[in-house]
């Protein structure tokens, strides 16, 4: 079963190019995982941090602490499913960018 994903396009102006990165690497994963043939437990889980991810970095100004916090999620939820190893690693990387959170 496919399922669609919404696909807006990152537009230039003012856009931080970390938040740019972002959009661009939960897009892949979400289409990527919405190609995914195989279902596994918690496939809901990272489709929903997915758009979270994604509502952050449209906000402009995501917290370092929710984007690691979802990007465990994503992780987590997807687990060992190699196939979609590029596109976390991408999204891991996107949000390696903003940083260390403060503390």
């Amino acid at each position: 079963m496919l399922r669609r994903v919404e696909q807006r396009p990152v537009t230039g102006g003012d856009v931080d190019p970390r938040v740019a990165g972002l959009r661009v690497a939960v897009a892949r994963l979400r289409r990527e995982l919405a190609g995914y043939p195989g279902e596994f437990p918690d496939r809901a889980v990272a489709e929903d941090e997915l758009a979270a991810l994604d509502a952050m970095a449209v906000s402009g100004a995501p917290e370092v602490l929710r984007l690691r916090r979802s990007l465990l999620l994503i992780a987590g939820s997807i687990g060992s499913v190699s196939a979609l190893s590029v596109a976390v690693k991408g999204v891991r990387e996107a949000v390696d960018l903003f940083g260390e959170p403060t503390r």
